[in-house]
């Protein structure tokens, strides 16, 4: 433990001795000149913001017609005015010292170091755009920024040594803190490396036509699995971390899902079987209890269902295996619907039948090429009762429309054939106060 410390504070006075040394060059007439014109190149720098960085964000709002990429890197570029306004300056003025002014290169150092580290700060920040989570996307950006800033100052070994110096040793294993940051990093530029592989073969399964939706599913939720498994274990390889020593681990996450993950686990198999049998797919339109929508997408764990009314149900997988659904598009689009009403007594029945069934074709979303047709299904007390059975191939349009577009033209049609809908009839007869009732025999 001493060790350690003594190693810790040796490393502390070796940086702060270079620092010390680099502080009393500054002093020097040329450097304090230089630190002088940096800072007047910052301030016209933060001018040139206040003054453009409105007026471009205000054309960029105007644009129309352009791709959603395009304008995110004009956003970029508008959000970064004063980092690329002193960049330019940077070299501008170390191009007019040098080879117009003809000065030493040594007199404009520091000038062309911040250039330096200008241009490096929006190459970082141009390539992180493409991490998609906003909070690794900053804390990525920042330490490359740190990073690149030691680099081009000299600093990055010494910080090195001074991060390595902070360490825990458990007999034969050190780990520093410089370990944990090159773990953390190699790890990150792996994954985010993956993830670019994932969303391009991801792009390339959904445009394959010859490859089914469920199937695109399976194997985008394999591949993803791979690329992140592997870009995990080859960054702890990079480090000289063994991953061999997790085999006690993994004993004990199996112990913990077969006592505590049932549910968890039942529900990512259930996701890999419903994948594999194409029971149901993005697209499907499906009832389970009262819940009726169509399929979204296909999670590891649940299945996304959107209903009519824009509610999103995140049923688990378990269910839709278990539980009894009903697949309105599974083998073909064709879905059949019945609309039951009577009609009075009077009503010749064929012209009903003919009438209904014109109606029903008068209907836009109804299949023409399955004909509707029109049964009796009984008399009834006070009217002929029919059932009208025809056919649609768009129910993720909905159900309780159409219907209700073919009562209208039932409506509209009965009314001009003269056809009666009756209702309920009842005859109700007065029995006078001092009427003898009748005697029942025993």
């Amino acid at each position: 433990m001493e060790q350690d410390i003594q190693a810790i504070l040796s490393e502390l006075q070796a940086l702060a001795g270079q620092l010390r040394t680099s502080a009393k060059l500054m002093l020097l007439p040329s450097r304090l000149l230089q630190l002088g014109i940096i800072a007047v190149l910052i301030l016209v720098s933060q001018l040139v913001r206040l003054t453009f960085a409105e007026r471009i964000r205000t054309w960029i709002r105007g644009l129309h017609g352009r791709s959603k990429s395009e304008l995110r890197v004009l956003v970029m570029l508008q959000r970064r005015v004063a980092l690329i306004t002193f960049a330019i300056l940077s070299w501008a003025t170390v191009f007019v010292m040098r080879d117009v002014l003809g000065l030493f290169p040594s007199r404009s150092y520091l000038i062309a170091l911040a250039g330096t580290v200008a241009v490096a700060w929006l190459i970082i920040g141009f390539a992180t755009r493409f991490i998609g989570n906003p909070l690794l996307r900053r804390m990525v950006t920042w330490m490359a920024w740190v990073y690149a800033t030691l680099y081009f100052t000299g600093l990055n070994r010494a910080a090195a040594r001074l991060l390595d110096a902070f360490a825990i040793q458990i007999q034969s294993f050190r780990l520093s803190a410089l370990d944990i940051l090159q773990a953390l990093v190699i790890t990150g530029l792996l994954l985010i490396a993956a993830r670019l592989l994932s969303n391009s073969a991801t792009r390339r399964i959904e445009d394959n036509k010859d490859i089914s939706p469920t199937l695109g599913v399976l194997l985008t939720k394999i591949l993803q699995a791979i690329l992140y498994v592997s870009a995990i274990f080859l960054g702890l390889r990079a480090v000289g971390f063994d991953p061999s020593g997790l085999t006690v681990l993994s004993g004990a996450i199996g112990v913990g899902i077969g006592f505590g993950l049932q549910k968890i686990v039942s529900n990512i198999v259930s996701g890999i079987i419903i994948l594999m049998d194409k029971s149901v797919k993005p697209g499907d339109v499906i009832s389970l209890g009262e819940t009726f929508g169509w399929i979204q997408s296909l999670g590891a764990r649940y299945v996304s269902v959107v209903t009519r009314d824009g509610r999103e149900y995140l049923i688990p997988n378990e269910d839709l295996i278990t539980n009894q659904v009903v697949n309105w598009s599974h083998s073909d689009e064709f879905v059949r619907l019945d609309i039951r009403f009577g009609t009075a007594y009077s009503n010749d029945p064929y012209l009903v039948r003919s009438t209904a069934i014109e109606a029903a074709r008068s209907v836009s979303r109804v299949v023409q090429g399955k004909s509707p047709v029109c049964h009796i299904t009984g008399f009834g007390d006070s009217s002929v009762d029919y059932v009208l059975r025809f056919w649609i191939v768009d129910p993720t349009k909905g159900l309780t429309n159409v219907r209700g577009d073919v009562y209208l033209a039932l409506w509209d049609r009965f009314r001009e054939a003269g056809i009666e809908i009756p209702f309920p009839q009842r005859e109700v007869r007065l029995l006078a106060p001092n009427a003898v009732q009748p005697e029942i025999s025993a």
